[in-house]
């Protein structure tokens, strides 16, 4: 009973298998393997685990189960083999060739073994090579930039960036650690040149890159004092790459703490007292580092990093308890340069992790010494003051405090401060404080027309190219805030200078900007999330007398509309897609999800999609839905979807980032998507799958095909007929058929019923994949009869359709079903097929014709029906 019931299971998990069913294979094998298997099946039930964890991708547990089966049979060579197509996977080319040699000594004649013998040698042999040239490659690449006889030279350039791309490889940055790389780059570090110094950086990156071992001694070399003091040197792309090391340190360290790799804890609390230290810096204080506005935000960047990495309760009231002391440190006790720098360092939380921001301002004393600041005659303590209240006042928790405390204060500051730099930074607070109701145009702070004339100063300071783009930016941050109110959207999009003002800041080195020149597009093309409320909840909420929120006129579908289209005439697709390209961390995953919302918006109507893709947008698209946040993610993809949809996805994607496109797209049949984002991804696929084999198999490789089939059951007709339309192209690949034709599934029974249905789209659709499957596997043509009864009234229905494409594609069917055996063109001859053909064969000349003249030729040739006396 136990074999039989083993043998049982075997064979359920193969079938499973062969169906591409590999999770369910697995369940069957170790179901098998729990009811006491002899040693010999525990062999053969380990290497099919081993088999289908191959096809899963994890090859380490594919590397455990074959190896499980070789100690049961040391001879298996079919388990030999899967292990060192496993060991390969992993990159243990040295383990996988000796598994290789065995299985060619026990079969010498088999082919598939000496051809992966072959290649596996060729890849030792290419690795040797590639390390042993490397050694002198990394010797020769620092001698060049560490002589000073080279300086400037396009010889040092090159050294610095093949450094670079050698440390992106986890091979080419281990041989430059090996090398005693990081004193190497530290010497590079020091040279103080802006290009050594970026080169340095870089490189420390791939070396520190998930990496915990290295990172540590990297670390141990360098001080972590030594890296967040590079935060605060004047060029802005070193300062930034700084931000951007720290990063990844954070995150290898932080992934070592997960895995119980000690020494990380205090690692990460030195690096974040050193962090304070940056984001608390008063510009310029003597004796300290240099510190720019932009070392603050890469701090206030690094910090939110910190925080968001925090895996529990303890550890969040940890960093808040750090932060508070190292506040209260310089707030209490150190005079009025002490409270700057507090002041300060609250300014940097709520720029980054705001629950910590929000909590410095309950210390104390804090706020009252802020509005008390605000009053200084000093410039630089108003500046820091000012800045702080802005940054406060971007919290709900605190804008009731402050407008009753301190819009007369900043009022007062903007009319009447002779300085700019305070001005500007007075009018961001009053717009923060004037756009506290969002969009709910019943809710507004201020006076009628307050809001537009603040924007309009905003737009002003925007379009004065004599100021610096430091202070620029701050108008921007105030339209950020300003712009959810729709009388200052649509000022915003008519006035062409300002527009052509914020793009040629957001391209250039002033990164910081990048935030709220996002924010204040998503305002204008009304791309947050909105939902309609519900008109009887709405009733309800006005007879209970509570707050019902209102849309402005002017944020109606029609003027969103409008605006759109100014924006694109105005080139902002090309300022987004320098945007995207941006090497920064100021690019975050949420300003990342914010230009994914505005990309979404312009692809909205079709005629808008050409402008996109010609000034870039696909392209920029690919990295937006690979990256960021899960909505930014899903957003970018639903764009890419529409773009595929209604362009040529060759041109739109050219060269191999067409291939990039897929993996978006088949995120968006996930369950957790709309209706709509699974319509858009099936048609998009559709159209992928019928340019190219390799596109299908990339869309197999993304296991699309299972939600595919499932959406082939949506009762949403027209999801339903899209997913049918995907399986009709994918059905071309070899694999899809191999599931077509497995035992034991419904699919061709769904595609012959598909092809009855009244829905002409769907029939056609249905019909178009049957007419390839017959035309691909002949072997299908028997089962068509056996799938349901009504096959054959089915049939006649497509050859007697009024649509000829549906009459071809019945037509092609039958010709596939009579030419695939005698016996089922008897059945058909027998039916009234035969007279159907007849006059099809008759009609006027075309692919319909053709297909039933040349059904009717065979029945011929089998002796089923005789030629007509004129020989047709």
């Amino acid at each position: 009973m136990t074999a039989n019931s083993v043998e049982q299971l075997r064979k359920d998990g193969n079938e499973l298998f062969k169906c591409g069913d590999y999770e369910g294979a697995l369940t069957a094998y170790t179901q098998a393997l729990d009811l006491g298997a002899t040693p010999q099946d525990q062999a053969v039930l380990h290497r099919n685990r081993a088999a289908c964890h191959l096809k899963l991708e994890d090859y380490d547990k594919a590397e455990s189960e074959a190896s499980k089966a070789i100690d049961k049979d040391g001879g298996d060579v079919k388990a030999l083999y899967r292990r060192s197509q496993a060991l390969e996977k992993l990159g243990r080319l040295d383990q996988a060739v000796l598994d290789l040699q065995r299985c060619v000594s026990l079969e010498p004649k088999n082919k598939v073994f000496q051809e992966a013998l072959r290649n596996i040698a060729g890849q030792i042999q290419e690795k040797v090579r590639y390390m042993s040239s490397t050694d002198a490659k990394v010797e020769q690449m620092f001698q060049i930039l560490l002589d000073p006889q080279e300086k400037g030279t396009e010889k040092k350039q090159k050294a610095s960036q093949n450094l670079v791309v050698l440390a992106r490889e986890d091979a080419g940055a281990e041989k430059i650690f090996r090398s005693n790389g990081v004193q190497l780059l530290q010497r590079l570090l020091d040279t103080g040149e802006p290009d050594l110094m970026l080169a340095a950086l870089r490189t420390l990156v791939g070396i520190c890159s998930e990496h915990q071992s290295r990172t540590v001694a990297t670390l141990s070399v360098l001080g972590t004092r030594r890296v967040v003091s590079i935060l605060g040197v004047e060029n802005q792309a070193v300062s930034l790459a700084a931000c951007h090391l720290l990063q990844v340190m954070f995150d290898a360290l932080k992934e070592g703490v997960k895995k119980g790799f000690r020494g990380k804890e205090g690692a990460i609390i030195v690096g974040l007292k050193k962090i304070l230290e940056v984001g608390g810096s008063v510009q310029d204080p003597p004796g300290e580092l240099t510190v720019t506005a932009n070392s603050r935000m890469s701090a206030s960047i690094l910090l939110s990093k910190l925080f968001d990495d925090l895996r529990c309760d303890a550890e969040r009231e940890n960093f808040h308890r750090l932060c508070e002391n190292y506040i209260k440190s310089w707030f209490e006790g150190q005079g009025l340069a002490g409270k700057l720098r507090a002041i300060q360092t609250v300014s940097c939380l709520l720029q980054g992790p705001c629950d910590a921001g929000n909590r410095a301002l309950e210390l104390n004393g804090v706020m009252e010494s802020v509005i008390a600041l605000c009053a200084s005659e000093q410039e630089e303590e108003q500046l820091v003051a000012v800045e702080a209240l802005i940054h406060a006042a971007g919290k709900a928790k605190r804008a009731s405090f402050i407008t009753a405390n301190g819009v007369s204060l900043l009022k007062d500051l903007y009319k009447r401060s002779e300085k700019d730099r305070i001005r500007i930074r007075a009018l961001v607070g009053l717009c923060k404080l004037g756009s506290a109701g969002g969009t709910d145009f019943s809710m507004k702070q201020f006076a009628e027309g307050s809001t537009l004339k603040l924007a309009k100063q905003c737009r002003k300071w925007l379009c004065n190219d004599q100021m610096d783009a430091g202070t620029r930016r701050w108008a921007v941050e105030g339209l950020a805030y300003l712009t959810f109110d729709a009388d200052v959207k649509e000022e915003f999009v008519e006035d062409e200078a300002a527009l052509k003002a914020l793009f040629q800041l957001s391209k250039s080195e002033e990164r910081s900007v990048l935030f709220a020149v996002a924010s204040a597009l998503v305002n204008c093309t009304n791309s947050y999330d909105y939902e309609e409320p519900d008109p009887k909840m709405v009733e309800l909420a006005k007879y209970a007398k509570q707050h019902v929120p209102e849309q402005h006129p002017k944020d109606k579908p029609s003027f969103v509309r409008a605006r759109v289209k100014k924006l694109l005439a105005a080139g902002v697709v090309s300022a987004m897609t320098c945007m995207v390209k941006t090497e920064s961390p100021v690019l975050t995953s949420s300003c990342r999800e914010l230009l994914s919302r505005v990309f979404l918006a312009l692809v909205e109507e079709v005629e808008d999609r050409g402008t996109v893709v010609a000034q870039g947008g696909g392209k920029a698209l690919i990295p937006l839905a690979l990256e960021g946040t899960d909505v930014g993610q899903t957003k970018a993809a639903q764009a890419l979807a529409k773009l595929t949809i209604t362009s040529n996805p060759e041109m739109t994607f050219p060269g191999e980032r067409i291939y990039e496109v897929v993996r978006p797209l088949v995120s968006l049949l996930h369950l957790n998507c709309s209706g709509l984002q699974n319509f858009e991804a099936l048609m998009a696929l559709t159209n992928l799958a019928g340019i190219s084999e390799r596109l299908r198999q990339k869309i197999l490789k993304e296991k699309a095909v299972p939600m595919i089939e499932g959406y082939m059951f949506e009762e949403h007709e027209m999801i339903r007929r899209a997913a049918t339309e995907c399986m009709c192209n994918l059905a071309m690949s070899k694999e899809v058929q191999d599931l077509f034709e497995a035992t034991g599934n419904d699919r061709l029974k769904l595609l012959v019923l598909y092809s009855g249905e009244d829905d002409e789209l769907l029939r056609r659709a249905a019909a178009g994949g049957l007419a390839m499957l017959t035309s691909m596997r002949p072997s299908l043509c028997s089962r068509i009869p056996q799938v349901t009864t009504h096959w054959l009234e089915i049939l006649q229905a497509l050859l007697l359709s009024p649509n000829q494409e549906l009459q071809h594609r019945g037509a092609v069917v039958v010709l596939n079903m009579v030419e695939a055996s005698q016996e089922m063109a008897s059945t058909l001859m027998e039916s009234e097929v035969l007279e159907i053909l007849s006059v099809l064969a008759k009609g006027k000349e075309g692919p319909v014709a053709r297909a039933a003249a040349a059904s009717l030729g065979k029945a011929v040739e089998y002796g089923l029906i005789k030629p007509s006396q004129d020989g047709e």
